[in-house]
């Protein structure tokens, strides 16, 4: 390939780049993309100010845990923004507190905040018009990261054009970058400026003729694209390792500790002179350089059990789906056979990857072992804080380990790259079909092309689009009719319910139609609730109208519509039981119900049996405590009681290998306000099957004896499963292990018990 059309291919890929991206900018709701809800704030205080916040537990601000961000990305926005009257973002930006952040639900319920129509619509203004000026920034700082993987794996790659075509292609379409680079997220800047570094980290430790001062110039331009990279966000700090090795390397191969000092001394100064201020700020403010002391209090997403290296396994596929793309709030997937193929494409290029340590084949193309080893060094500094960060906070997004997406991108097309060339040589057909094989590593460039083309209008745009105005025959062909008014507010028209039976783990549908009957001035919310003995509540949604994306205050009466709800019954639902649907309305500030045209303040409908599950012990189910026993089944003799009163709870556990630990197990019954009404502690069967006694596969029954305390208040109190034992006088947990990579908890809440005066 000569040069001309090596560079034509570069620049398509740019500007295909630079479409996709101003079309994700464009598509994606304001304050949809991941963490621009706060990411936008800390630009407009900028803007508004000129001065950072100081993060605060104790009064978060609309920034939250983003105030403790390094501020050049915010303060490169605010400077783009500042002359825009921004005084509606709290309307443009009306949360949906019951958003489903990180999950992804068949009803919906993605939105993080409650668009409103006419403040969104083109032309833009205020804040909108801040927020996409904002990502347009973001889009040019994209398109540079993808130019800087184009030349970092030039410098790795001497003979073959292609290879480095093939990755700044893998960087650019990769779905997952292409939503970030389309929004308010100083990742954009940091994984340009780290792309940047990078490169200019190869040349240097490539470059041998320099005269001192030409040295010195580049030392002090890559210690200031250092600085910004450190001000940019953190996980770029990693850059001044590898800046160290090459300055080190220089200075052996020149056998010249001038050499050394020039290069560290050139480099730390401006880098220091650049982010100092930063660091100390911090010192003085949170006492920790960095502010991560502060920054995980105020993000609220320390795990409640740190996860260990089988824990981060188990997440590997919400990790990787964060990766290839999982968009919103990571609760946007695209569909289940996309994450398949693309996981399979990354297993096979890490046995291209496999075979090439092994040199089988002989691989076609040579690397610079140099600029491989700092590429890899690099990727290194980036995953390995990635898991220690992950292990203490629910961080396991593979976005997080974009700032080393060059070596990511080039790593895969390498591993295909030498997968496809191998099986050609193998194959020795004619010419021909040997080129095709050797080529087919492209198909990951083209298929992730094809993805980000389709994405935003085949998952994204539907996950926020509006419901639709039924029509009088829709009205008509109601199953069920209600005509239940909620404080003049909405009217209930009918009901359909999906199924009269259910079981643990199962789904119900309900679809309710709604009347919009008057505008409001505050948010309302639509609650649906499958009630079961002693009206004990088996499974909840709480929305918004229109599955959280019509907001009470704009709906224009006459506005008629379904909704859908699916109601998640719990793997440990109580069984059997008898069910009721019951629907209201209340208000989201206050909690407040609105009173119903019935009577009471909600109407109830149907009737769902709770079947139990097929099983040799009662309630079976499968809860996973430390790989180390299970709970597979449970009974209780009584869940509606009164203070004083004794209920028996027998649960069955299985051994799932030899323990030579005695756990102890605690029964506990808690309310919403952490209050016990019950509890049992001690070792199963009252001390008589001790754990370090169970055989694998053996089931033991352990009944047990819980008092309800004589002041225990009326209320709901969860039924809590512990797992512990005492080492040196500490409580040390046995951590619940739940499917599906989901955090490790301390307990599970089997059922609810209602205590009545």
């Amino acid at each position: 390939m000569n040069k001309r059309i090596e560079q034509i291919l570069i620049r398509a890929i740019l500007a295909i780049f630079a479409v996709l991206g101003v079309t994700y900018s464009v598509v994606v709701p304001p304050f949809e993309a991941s963490d621009e809800v706060w990411h936008y704030p800390m630009v407009k205080y900028i803007a508004d100010h000129w001065d950072l916040p100081v993060m605060d537990p104790n009064n978060v601000g609309p920034w939250r845990q983003e105030g403790g961000q390094p501020p050049l990305y915010y303060a490169l926005g605010a400077a783009i923004t500042f002359w825009i009257d921004t005084s509606d973002m709290e309307q443009v930006r009306r949360l949906n507190p019951h958003v489903d952040a990180g999950v992804a639900t068949p009803d919906g319920n993605v939105n993080l905040v409650v668009h409103n129509p006419a403040l969104e619509r083109f032309p833009w203004r205020g804040t909108v018009l801040a927020v996409h000026l904002v990502r347009f920034l973001s889009v040019l700082m994209g398109t540079a990261s993808v130019y800087f993987t184009y030349r970092i794996v030039r410098e790795i790659v001497q003979d073959d054009p292609l290879l480095p075509l093939a990755a700044a292609a893998v960087h650019a379409f990769t779905p997952m970058f292409v939503f970030i680079a389309g929004s308010v997220n100083n990742d954009n800047l940091v994984v340009m400026l780290c792309g940047l570094g990078l490169w200019m980290l190869l040349r240097l430790a490539k470059e041998e003729a320099w005269t001192s001062r030409h040295a010195l110039v580049r030392y002090l331009v890559l210690g200031i694209v250092l600085g910004m990279a450190a001000l940019s966000k953190t996980s770029a700090l990693g850059l001044t390792v590898v800046t160290a090795v090459v300055v080190t390397m220089r200075a052996v191969r020149r056998r010249s500790w001038r050499e050394f000092l020039l290069g560290g001394f050139a480099t730390l100064l401006p880098f220091l002179a650049v982010v100092g201020w930063w660091y100390l700020r911090n010192l003085r403010l949170y006492g920790d350089l960095t502010g991560l002391n502060v920054f995980t209090q105020v993000s609220g997403s320390i795990r409640p059990v740190p996860a260990d290296l089988a824990q981060l396994w188990r997440e590997r596929y919400s990790f990787l789906a964060g990766y290839w793309g999982n968009f919103g709030a990571l609760n946007v997937p695209m569909s289940p056979w996309v994450y398949t193929l693309l996981n399979a494409l990354l297993l096979l290029s890490l046995l291209g990857l496999f075979l090439r340590l092994l040199r089988l084949p002989d691989y076609p193309v040579s690397l610079s072992p140099r600029s491989l080893f700092l590429a890899l060094l690099w990727a290194a500094l980036v995953f390995i804080p990635w898991i220690g960060w992950s292990r203490v906070t629910w961080s396991s997004q593979g976005r997080l380990v974009f700032p080393a997406i060059s070596v990511w991108s080039f790593l895969l097309v390498l591993g295909l790259h030498s997968l496809t060339s191998g099986a050609s040589r193998v194959i020795r057909h004619t010419s021909r079909i040997t080129a095709v094989v050797a080529h087919l590593y492209l198909f990951l460039p083209a298929m992730l092309l094809a993805l980000a083309v389709v994405a935003p209008f085949a998952w994204i745009a539907p996950a926020y689009a509006l419901p639709e105005p039924l029509g009088e025959d829709e009205v008509a062909a109601i199953p069920h009719r209600l005509g239940v008014e909620f404080g003049g507010v909405m009217r209930l028209l009918g009901y359909d319910l999906e199924a009269d039976a259910v079981e643990p783990g199962g789904r119900l549908g309900v679809t309710l139609y709604w009347e919009a009957l008057a505008p409001t001035d505050r948010d309302h919310t639509v609650f649906v609730h499958l009630l079961g003995e002693g009206d004990l509540i088996i499974a909840q949604r709480d929305t918004f109208p229109g599955v959280g994306l019509l907001s009470t205050t704009w709906l224009e009466p006459g506005f008629r519509w379904a909704d859908r709800y699916v109601l998640q019954i719990p793997a440990t639902a109580y069984t059997p039981d008898v069910a009721q649907v019951e629907v209201g309305v209340y208000d989201a500030t206050t909690g407040s119900r609105l009173p119903a045209s019935t009577g009471g303040d909600q109407v109830r409908f149907g009737r769902v049996l709770v079947q139990p599950l097929p099983g040799d012990v009662p309630n079976p189910i499968e809860i996973n405590f430390g790989d180390r026993m299970a709970l597979v089944g449970y009974r209780l003799s009584d869940r509606v009681v009164r203070p004083g009163d004794t209920i028996t709870l027998t649960l069955y556990w299985r051994g799932l290998r030899p323990m030579d630990v005695n756990y102890t197990i605690s029964a506990q019954l808690i309310d919403a306000q952490q209050r016990k009404a019950a509890q049992s502690d001690g070792w199963p069967r009252g001390g008589e099957a001790p754990t370090a006694a169970w055989q694998p596969g053996e089931i033991v029954a352990d009944p047990r004896s819980l008092e309800i305390a004589p002041d225990a208040p009326p209320g709901v109190y969860a039924l809590r499963i512990v797992v512990y034992v005492l080492q040196e006088e500490e409580i040390v947990h046995l951590p619940m292990i739940p499917e599906g990579g989901r955090m490790l908890e301390n307990y599970v809440v089997l059922t609810k018990v209602r205590v009545v005066p």
